[in-house]
């Protein structure tokens, strides 16, 4: 790698921190941002405060040496469906995630063999006003678009049933793996609702359009071999104990976040950003976070042992 004159490099380390319009701002900022605020008539501690009526299980995070993070939904008396309590905790648990800065990898999984059977139907059933389902669902939409924003390569463990609101948070994952006896179904339209914590936009990106329709309609049930099939899962896990499931992600985990933490933080961001901006916006975003890593202690040792081409 051949250095550059003393003006020239000053000139690339200038285009590298600036930039014309407000981009920069917005995108290096965009972990944390929520989707509504009140202009979209949505007011966050009014939900809180709702929300916290309904007690009942919890989110439990492990943060691991090694990088990885376990998140852990932990209702097993209700196969792991989500009180309003738990709904706060999620938020408390992605919050404190965006601020773990040595952090590479998320594993959400559920507690007792079994993902999650979505919301509890006290809180369902408490909640019954089209106004109560719509501020229910900004402030989940907000919380899971926080969370696939993390800058954290996630992959959604499923054991037992992810159904309903636990199906959509697998879709908020950037993978997801399934042993061979679980499944996961989409049960809204037995509810007479649709997904409505972001579940169909992800799910139409996973897998779609065409096959988000069979999913959602029922027509299609998504065993393990089905999933495989259509690209909705990444692989099959061997064991269908807790322990070993959970030993297993994680060395399939493992082959994304070799390296140190800031380079696979920003390589998830950049993702993040290109699914979501346009391309002259996702260009300028990959322009401002190569500022964050070239340079840096990782490349410079790279670089000095001139490994580029080494597996």
């Amino acid at each position: 790698m051949n250095s550059l004159p003393g003006c020239c490099l000053e000139m690339a380390r200038s285009l590298l921190k600036t930039s014309p319009n407000p981009v920069k701002t917005k995108l290096l900022h965009q972990i944390g941002l929520s989707l509504y605020n009140t202009s979209h008539g949505f007011h966050e501690e009014e939900v809180k405060k709702t929300l916290e009526q309904f007690p009942g299980g919890s989110i439990d995070l492990q943060k691991e040496n090694n990088g990885i993070g376990i998140l852990t939904l932990n209702n097993p008396s209700k196969m792991n469906a989500f009180s309003g309590v738990m709904m706060l905790q999620l938020l408390e648990k992605v919050i404190e995630l965006e601020n773990w800065t040595e952090g590479k990898g998320l594993i959400v999984r559920g507690a007792k063999n079994t993902f999650s059977s979505g919301s509890d139907l006290n809180a369902v059933k408490a909640l019954g006003t089209p106004e109560d389902g719509m501020a229910v669902c900004m402030f989940m939409q907000n919380t899971l678009t926080r969370f696939m924003r993390l800058p954290l390569i996630s992959v959604a463990l499923v054991q037992g049933r992810a159904l309903g609101g636990g199906a959509e948070v697998t879709t908020a994952c950037d993978f997801r793996l399934m042993t061979t006896e679980s499944e996961i179904r989409f049960v809204h339209k037995e509810m007479g609702i649709i997904p409505s914590w972001g579940g169909t936009t992800r799910l139409v990106e996973i897998i779609g359009s065409r096959q988000a329709l069979r999913v959602l309609s029922g027509a299609l049930k998504l065993d393990s071999e089905k999933a495989l099939h259509i690209g909705m899962v990444e692989d099959l896990l061997q064991s269908s104990d807790e322990t070993e499931c959970l030993k297993e992600a994680q060395e399939w985990l493992q082959q994304f976040i070799k390296g140190p933490p800031e380079v696979i933080r920003a390589l998830k961001k950049s993702v993040s950003c290109c699914r979501e901006l346009c391309l002259e916006e996702a260009l300028q975003t990959e322009r401002e976070l190569l500022g964050t890593v070239w340079g840096g202690p990782a490349n410079l040792e790279a670089v000095a042992r001139k490994g580029k081409f080494n597996k």
